[in-house]
């Protein structure tokens, strides 16, 4: 995208804005001038300050509970230099100027941090130009300070909002003739600030998608085929409009996949209870002669033979000499792990409020990809982006779920139908058998250890289901996964279980699987080497570089040696332990963040385990907001407790076996243990923390039970087995 500065005036002239006080935009995208051009009020700024000392701040990004809402105008105050005690935060409206919208991949902060400091920047640049000019001195004479601009010779001071009008003719820099505070100059950003929407959201404000509620409103849901892919060909849907409440009931086509828009029934009701009652009457006869058809079952029986051998049909990765290393060693081990598939399984199900009105559609909805979800509406709708428009709204749990606008689709179907808005709401059990899911995967592993007790050799061979011939996406392989690139003597192999049945991206995709059998086995090697298993990750890393030399979203050896430290001297790592209690250690790199948990917990003699506690250590950068990075880490704690203890999606001729929390459970606060989380401020570019804290639960949680009962659970989940928490 090709990006240009925009001065003050002819910002003003594209938002057709002369007065009403200072409104900053920056590094404007030149198509999105030109669609301003044609339309004055598609512009919007990042930040906006009023004559009367009001300083609103816009939010791009959608909130899905990763606290961006609040860090990300953080960040902008910081650098004006605002009192965040007088800052309105406003979700902003999908439009260009704000660039890429959407949350994933936990770069929110990543790739908006240099933008949003200099929007800061800018603006008190502006207004200290500005106070210069009105005392007719020299800008150098001026500091900005909570709102205000002091001149520091004399003490006289002029409020922002005092200054805005004279602000508003200065240029706007160029970001290169700005100076940034230094990290140690911050005074706002490394706080604990509570999020902007807290009051709204304990007092039940209307701010998430399922809260939506417009006049004359209709409500409906969507009835998809148990099997995924089939399609309905006849129902009763005469008998469905005569039910108490019911306004109508008909038959969706779908698009080319279901994750654009599934084939289904519609059902529109005077309200969200109506719709439910008469799905339960609804009787459908589908066409099952496309839709997928596994089972897990035998899936699994296929992968645990070939689990057994030690050949694939593709090789990924061969460095050295994997089997002279493993015939030299000293020790050597062997071990199968496995994991299942996952929903999603966010607390607000799917969930779209939608209009069609004189060619136009207008749509309320918890999206992680809004600017997507227009696109998909324009291209299988044929009606002209211009005439779409979204309004994000606060997302209650997405997790990946919603990168998929499928249901953004369904209300929108449904909509085409019906007057006036409509609100499409799913039910708990259409979600989980709806979903689109992590697969499961099995991997053998072959290690083995020197007369010194270092690593001379691994071999794995890694068995994914659900993926094309070359399992990319969520059912691929990242090759360069630690440890991989530090092992003399490497091979990583590869075998695929197609099947029709649908996955995709799940928080911290792919890492989300793999960390738990790679970073078992890897304590696995130093049990057999009979070392600490600090000091052996330590050597495994060597010495401090970069893995890509160059790329600073590779893995830095030294920032991963210093979060394993700093784990393990939170946790009081080595200390003595009563017989039953155990100590695990994981460390993993994902998203650009380093980050090691350790686990202390115990296990009695009925396989009862109590965890004592949970240390997080990561180094993400500088820290923004220092609730929302704690808030973060245990958040990634408790959805690995709740994915090691007891969630696994099954299914039978392509039908989801689960239905709701009472067969696919999640982790309730009285199992909730005590979770510290700690930060290296390092001087490194801000990274995110929702997705990287993730992975390293599962096999430091299976590490402490090794090192407390010496029993080695290599599969999940470990509810099977006979734990509870």
């Amino acid at each position: 995208m090709e990006l240009v500065n925009v001065n003050r005036r002819s910002f003003l002239k594209m938002t057709g804005i002369a007065t009403g006080g200072l409104i900053l935009g920056w590094h404007v995208p030149k198509f999105a001038i030109a669609a301003t051009l044609e339309n004055p009020k598609a512009l919007n700024a990042f930040l906006q300050i009023t004559p009367d000392n009001q300083v609103i701040i816009y939010s791009p990004n959608p909130e899905i509970g990763q606290g961006v809402k609040t860090s990300m105008p953080m960040i902008v105050a910081e650098e004006l230099d605002a009192d965040w005690e007088m800052v309105t935060v406003k979700q902003a409206p999908i439009d260009p100027i704000f660039g890429r919208q959407s949350a994933g991949g936990s770069r929110s902060i990543n790739t908006n941090w240099d933008n949003l400091r200099n929007a800061g920047g800018s603006a008190k640049h502006m207004l200290l130009q500005a106070a210069a000019e009105q005392w007719a001195v020299n800008a150098n004479e001026c500091r900005a300070k909570l709102g205000y601009i002091i001149h520091n010779p004399s003490g006289k001071k002029l409020s922002y909002g005092s200054l805005v009008e004279r602000a508003a003719n200065q240029n706007v820099p160029a970001p290169n003739n700005l100076t940034l505070k230094s990290f140690d100059e911050f005074t706002l950003l490394g706080k604990r600030i509570g999020g902007v929407d807290n009051l709204a959201i304990v007092t039940g404000q209307p701010l998430f998608g399922i809260d939506q509620h417009k006049a004359a409103m209709s409500y409906a849901t969507f009835v998809k085929s148990p099997a995924y892919g089939a399609k309905p060909t006849k129902a009763n849907l005469d008998e469905i409009k005569k039910l108490p409440g019911i306004k109508d009931a008909f038959i969706v086509k779908g698009a080319k996949t279901p994750r654009q828009l599934a084939h289904g029934i519609a059902i529109v009701a005077t309200s969200t209870w109506a719709a439910f009652k008469a799905e339960k009457a609804l009787v459908v006869e589908w066409d099952n002669s496309n839709a997928a058809s596994d089972t897990y079952s035998e899936m699994k029986t296929q992968a645990e033979k070939l689990a057994l051998k030690a050949s694939s049909n593709q090789k990924l990765l061969s460095k050295g000499d994997a089997v002279t290393g493993l015939k030299n060693a000293a020790k050597t081990v062997s071990s199968v792990y496995s994991y299942p598939y996952i929903a999603h399984a966010p607390l607000e199900p799917m969930n779209c409020t939608a209009q069609w009105q004189d060619g136009k559609i207008e749509i309320w909805a918890p999206v992680q990809l809004p600017q997507p979800a227009i696109g998909l509406v324009s291209r299988l709708t044929n009606v002209d982006p211009a005439d779409i428009t979204l309004h994000q709204t606060r997302v209650g749990g997405g997790f990946g779920r919603r990168l998929a606008n499928d249901y953004v689709m369904e209300a929108v179907a449904i909509a085409q139908h019906v007057k006036g808005p409509v609100k499409y709401t799913s039910t708990r059990e259409s979600d989980t058998g709806h979903d689109f899911y992590r697969p499961s995967a099995f991997f053998t592993f072959n290690g083995g250890v020197d007369e010194q007790g270092k690593i001379t050799a691994w071999q794995e061979h890694f068995i994914t289901m659900g993926g094309n011939k070359k399992a990319n996406g969520p059912a691929g392989r990242r090759t360069t996964v630690f440890p991989a690139p530090l092992i003399d003597n490497f091979e990583l192999s590869q075998s695929i279980i197609k099947s029709k049945m649908p996955i995709f991206a799940l928080r911290a995709p792919q890492s989300n699987g793999l960390a738990f059998p790679i970073q078992s086995f890897l304590h696995e090697l130093s049990t057999l080497a009979g070392r600490d298993h600090l000091d052996f990750l330590l050597e495994v890393l060597g010495e401090s570089k970069w893995l890509d030399e160059g790329n600073k979203d590779s893995l830095h050896t030294g920032r991963a040696a210093e979060v394993l430290k700093l784990a393990a001297k939170k946790s009081g790592w080595g200390k003595k332990l009563e017989k039953g209690r155990g100590m695990g250690m994981a460390f993993y790199f994902c998203h650009s963040t380093p980050v090691a948990q350790v686990v202390d917990l115990s296990v009695d003699e009925n396989k009862k385990i109590t965890i004592h506690k949970v240390t997080v250590v990561g180094d993400a950068g500088p820290i923004v907001n220092l609730s929302g990075a704690e808030n973060q880490c245990q958040g990634c704690v408790i959805d690995g407790l709740s994915v090691v203890m007891g969630q696994e999606i099954t299914f039978t001729n392509g039908v989801i076996d689960q239905s709701n929390f009472h067969d696919y459970p999640l982790q309730r606060m009285p199992g909730v243990p005590e979770i510290e989380s700690h930060f290296i401020q390092s001087n490194y570019p801000p990274t995110g923390l929702g997705e990287p804290a993730y992975p390293p639960f599962a096999p430091a949680f299976c590490n402490a039970i090794a090192d407390a009962t010496g029993v080695r659970l290599t599969h999940l989940p470990i509810n099977k087995l006979g734990y509870s928490i």
